[in-house]
C-alpha cells in the first residue's frame, strides 16, 4: 500500500481498480480529500471507472458519488446497467437522487427507476415533477414526523428503537401532523428534554411553525432564510400536507448552480457543464453549436459593410469609429440584458410586459445615447477639425444606443415567451444586431454629406 501511495493518486487508483482490490480502494479514496477524489476519478478511462464501480458495494460507491460533481456523477452512472445503477441511488439522501436523475437522460432516468424499490420509486418520480429550483425540487424526504396524540415516551421510544435508520436523517427539528398528515407543529430538541414524558406532543410543541410551500422559487427561499434563522424550513403542498424540508445550504448550493450555469450560457459552453474528460468529439460538437451560430451572425453584420464598400473607401476615417461604435451600443445593450434577466428571474415583469420595458429603456436610452453621441462626436471633432465627421460618429452612437437598450430590454421577455433560454441566446443575438445597426448608422449618415468628409 505504500507504494501505492506514493504514486500520483489516479494512477494509484488505477492500479488497485486492476488488481481488483476493493477493500484497498475503499481505504485508499478514504485518505483524499473530494478534490483529489474527483480528479483521480476523471483521469480512469470510461472502461476502468466502470470496473470501479462494479468492485465496490452500493454504500461504498453512494459514499464516492457525493465527493464528485453531479454531471460527473450522472455520466458514470449512466454508464452502469440501471440495475446497479439504482442500487447506488437507493442509497443517497433523496435531494442528492433527484439532482443526478435530472442530469441524466430521460431513457436511462426511466430505466434506472424502474429498477429500483417501489416506494424509493414512487418518490423519485413525485421529487422529479418538481421544478429544480423550487422548494420542491430542493426538499428532502428523510424528516421525522409524527401526529400530535403520541406522548413524549412514545416518540423517544421510537427515536432509539429506530436509531439506526434515523442517525443518517438531518435532524434538527421533528414535526408534528394531524390525521391528514398536514403540518401542524414543530418540536426542538429542547422540547423532548425536560417536560413530563406523558405530556401529549400537542401540549409542548410550537404551533403554526414557520414553512414554505413547494412551489417556492429560489428568490423566496433566500428571503425565508435571511428573514429566518432556522436550520431548516418544512415544506407543504397546497392542502398543508407536510413533504419534506427544505435546508439553507441546499438553497445556496442551488444559487451558486445557477450563478455558474449563467456564466456558462454567456460563455457559450451550452448543454450544461464541461469537462476535459468528456468525449472529445462530444465536447467540440457542444461548442460548434454555438460558435458556429456566431459565424453566421457575423456574415450578417459584415454584410452591412460590404453594402457601403465604397462610401467606406471614400472616407476611410470612419473604419476607426465603427468598432467604437458597435462596442459602447453592446456594452449598453447587455446593461439592459442584464437587468431584465435579473427582473425576469425576481418575477418583478413578466414576458407579457414589453411595452412597459420599452417605455422604460426608451426614455433611458436617449438620454445615454445623447451624451456618449456628444462626448464621441467631440473625440471626432478634436482629433480631424470636421464637424460633419463629429454629427456622424455622434449621431450614429446615439441612435444606435437607443436600439441597443431598447432590444437589449425586450429580447430577454420576447425569447422568454417562446420558451427560450433568454440567458442562451440574448447575448448573440443583441451584439449581431447592434455590431448591424452600428455599421448602418454610421456608413449611411456617411453618405449623406460624403463630400464634407472627404
Amino acid at each position: 500500500m505504500d507504494a501505492v501511495l506514493s504514486q500520483k493518486p489516479w494512477e494509484a487508483l488505477e492500479h488497485l481498480v486492476n488488481a481488483g482490490d476493493a477493500g484497498q480502494i475503499v481505504i485508499f479514496l478514504d485518505q483524499l480529500s473530494p478534490t483529489e477524489t474527483a480528479r483521480a476519478i476523471s483521469r480512469l478511462d470510461a472502461e476502468q471507472q466502470t470496473r470501479l464501480f462494479g468492485l465496490l458495494t452500493p454504500e461504498d460507491a453512494a459514499d464516492l458519488i457525493e465527493d464528485i460533481s453531479e454531471t460527473q456523477a450522472a455520466d458514470l452512472i449512466e454508464e452502469l446497467s440501471p440495475q446497479e445503477a439504482a442500487a447506488i441511488l437507493e442509497e443517497l439522501d433523496s435531494d442528492h437522487v433527484v439532482d443526478l436523475l435530472g442530469e441524466m437522460d430521460d431513457e436511462n432516468v426511466t430505466a434506472i427507476i424502474d429498477q429500483m424499490k417501489p416506494e424509493d420509486a414512487e418518490e423519485a418520480r413525485q421529487f422529479l415533477e418538481y421544478p429544480a429550483d423550487t422548494a420542491g425540487g430542493m426538499m428532502i424526504s428523510e424528516v421525522l414526523s409524527y401526529p400530535a396524540t403520541l406522548t413524549i415516551r412514545e416518540l423517544l421510544d421510537d427515536l432509539q428503537q429506530n436509531r439506526d435508520t434515523y442517525a443518517d436523517y438531518h435532524v434538527q427539528y421533528l414535526y408534528v401532523t394531524d390525521e391528514q398528515q398536514c403540518l401542524y407543529g414543530v418540536l426542538r430538541m429542547h422540547d423532548l428534554l425536560f417536560p413530563l414524558r406523558s405530556k401529549k406532543l400537542s401540549e409542548v410543541m410550537i404551533k403554526n411553525p414557520f414553512h414554505v410551500p413547494v412551489a417556492a422559487n429560489l428568490e423566496e427561499l433566500g428571503n425565508f432564510f435571511a428573514e429566518h434563522d432556522l436550520f431548516g424550513a418544512p415544506v407543504v403542498d397546497a392542502a398543508g400536507r407536510l413533504l419534506g424540508v427544505v435546508l439553507p445550504e441546499a438553497v445556496e448550493e442551488a444559487r451558486r448552480k445557477r450563478s455558474v450555469k449563467n456564466y456558462l450560457d454567456l460563455s457559450g459552453i451550452i448543454g450544461g457543464e464541461e469537462f476535459r474528460t468528456m468525449p472529445l468529439l462530444h465536447r467540440s460538437g457542444r461548442r460548434l453549436s454555438w460558435l458556429s451560430l456566431n459565424i453566421v451572425l457575423n456574415i450578417i453584420a459584415a454584410s452591412v459593410i460590404a453594402i457601403y464598400q465604397d462610401t467606406l473607401a471614400a472616407a476611410i476615417t470612419l473604419a476607426v469609429f465603427l468598432p467604437m461604435v458597435s462596442d459602447m451600443s453592446g456594452c449598453s445593450g447587455n446593461q439592459a440584458v442584464a437587468v431584465s434577466m435579473r427582473e425576469l428571474s425576481l418575477g418583478l415583469v413578466r414576458p407579457q410586459e414589453l411595452l412597459r420595458v420599452l417605455g422604460k429603456e426608451v426614455s433611458l436610452g436617449a438620454i445615454n445615447g445623447l451624451v456618449l453621441g456628444a462626448l464621441l462626436g467631440a473625440v471626432a471633432l478634436l482629433w480631424k477639425g470636421n464637424p460633419y465627421l463629429g454629427l456622424v460618429v455622434g449621431g450614429a452612437l446615439a441612435v444606435n444606443t437607443l436600439v441597443a437598450v431598447s432590444l437589449g430590454g425586450l429580447l430577454p421577455l420576447l425569447l422568454k415567451r417562446l420558451k427560450m433560454d433568454p440567458a442562451l441566446v440574448s447575448s448573440p443575438l443583441l451584439t449581431t444586431v447592434t455590431d448591424m445597426c452600428g455599421f448602418f448608422f454610421v456608413l449611411s449618415f456617411a453618405s449623406l454629406v460624403l463630400p464634407k468628409l472627404s
